[in-house]
């Protein structure tokens, strides 16, 4: 295993969380998670997350002022909530990047990272509905650890990658899978891009050691999935070197880490989601995002 997998960035390693909510009139609002596990309102000081990451120190300094006074929240339960961040430039997604997923569909290990994309128009929220295409889809979960990028890079070395990184999530690569394996040409990204297909929170922590992180997904009360983040082929230092080296990393850039065995589709018979469903992907220390699924109207 790559030696620089188990660091913590050293740009944001002051151990704070942040979501982003709707208000009553549906405004966008940015949160901070204070110790207790509530919310206080923050969007005084930043509208949203990208414009905190992209403030750099200066703005996670102003951001500490603010909550140095004595701080009241919410509870997070009680918000409506959006991504974690909405506006990313990119969404790039690791493919085959357990040793377990591979088994599971009877193909050898990749030698260098499997990478494809999801459009921004596939970010919802946790507590959203993940909405079955009325066109007709396969669709199946994905649990994923999802890195958020904090400072803008290209040729990134892998040595300083994690200074390159604001935080970590939890997404669910939501896959068509007749799209993604039997239509346009076997080319992912249909698949991969349907509109809610990418949920995206609720909290994203910049405390995190991501080397030895449980990830675990179920649908409904059927557990699917059940790993750690240790077994990924590909560790975080390196996809960011490899990336980096095709597309300049910006700040608010979102990195979806791959999906480890125990997907429906591999299940016998397949299990994929219906509607009626609810989707759970929980990461250690990063909480659990749930998603309904109904049928798109």
């Amino acid at each position: 295993m790559n030696r620089f997998f188990g660091r913590i960035s050293t740009r944001y390693a002051s151990g704070m969380r942040f979501c982003q909510f709707h208000d009553q009139s549906n405004g966008l609002r940015l949160g901070a998670q204070l110790a207790d596990g509530s919310v206080a309102d923050i969007s005084a000081q930043y509208p949203d997350l990208k414009s905190l990451i992209s403030a750099g120190a200066e703005g996670m300094s102003k951001v500490s002022a603010a909550l140095g006074s004595p701080a009241s929240g919410v509870a997070l339960d009680s918000l409506k909530m959006a991504p974690v961040i909405h506006n990313p430039e990119k969404i790039i997604c690791i493919g085959l990047n357990y040793s377990d997923h591979c088994t599971e569909q009877n193909l050898t290990p990749p030698k260098e990272p499997v990478v494809f994309n999801k459009f921004p128009s596939t970010l919802v929220g946790h507590g959203d509905a993940i909405q079955l295409p009325k066109i007709g889809c396969n669709t199946d979960l994905e649990a994923e650890l999802a890195i958020i990028i904090g400072k803008e890079g290209r040729h990134i070395s892998k040595e300083s990658a994690f200074d390159h990184v604001f935080g970590y999530t939890i997404a669910n690569d939501v896959s068509g899978r007749d799209w993604q394996k039997k239509r346009n040409g076997g080319q992912w990204l249909l698949g991969k891009t349907f509109d809610t297909f990418c949920p995206l929170g609720p909290v994203v922590a910049t405390d995190v050691d991501p080397s030895n992180l449980k990830i675990s997904s179920w649908i409904g009360d059927d557990k699917m999935q059940d790993s750690n983040t240790k077994f990924l082929i590909f560790d975080i230092p390196f996809i960011i070197n490899w990336v980096s080296q095709i597309c300049t990393l910006k700040p608010g850039d979102v990195i979806l880490t791959g999906t480890p065995g125990g997907v429906g589709m591999h299940r016998n018979p397949p299990k994929f989601l219906a509607d009626g469903d609810t989707c759970v992907i929980e990461i250690e220390g990063l909480g659990r995002l749930s998603n309904p699924v109904k049928m798109e109207e």
